[in-house]
């Protein structure tokens, strides 16, 4: 059985925490998307590229989140998720083709 690609996972994760958050007016409850989509891809970073390279982009996905608050504040929020989540996905498929 094929796996998503972990940057797709990643991506995933940060528009549906917000998605989440947004839609059921409960942020902790979009958190723990974000939160369980970020384990699942960190555990196939560190699968694939190991666990330094794997720390660092995890590193750069709790980044990701927290620069897209104030880049929605500059370009929207949906804006804003939509950047970072791409930014994160481009940066996972960096990584991982060079492994």
């Amino acid at each position: 059985m094929a796996r998503v690609p972990a940057g797709v996972v990643a991506a995933g994760g940060l528009v549906g925490g917000y998605s989440v958050a947004r839609w059921t007016g409960k942020r902790p409850l979009g958190g723990v998307a974000l939160a369980v989509a970020g384990g699942v891809a960190a555990r196939q970073w560190g699968g694939k590229v190991g666990v330094p390279k794997a720390a660092a982009l995890t590193g750069l996905y709790v980044a990701a989140f927290g620069g897209s608050h104030p880049l929605a504040k500059k370009i929207g929020a949906w804006p804003s998720v939509f950047a970072v989540a791409g930014g994160m996905a481009l940066a996972s498929w960096v990584v991982e083709s060079r492994a």
